[in-house]
């Protein structure tokens, strides 16, 4: 997911889109752990799309702080 898709998002959008990527990121890491993932590189761009979503929510929190001081 680009950075860009992310900001297109509403704020309920991007905590839905992050939960279930951190429901997905605990699955990848026990199918590790139990069986042979087919891409192990799923794994990094999961944590990678997870880290783009609290950017945005970060960036979401400072802007409203600015706005209403």
């Amino acid at each position: 997911m680009k950075i860009d898709e992310i900001q297109n998002l509403t704020d309920e959008e991007v905590q839905l889109e992050l939960e279930r990527l951190q429901r997905h990121l605990f699955d990848l890491r026990s199918q590790a752990v139990t069986e042979k993932l087919e891409n192990p590189t799923m794994i990094t761009k999961t944590k990678r799309d997870i880290a783009r979503l609290k950017t945005v929510v970060r960036q979401r929190e400072l802007t409203a702080e600015k706005t209403s001081a």
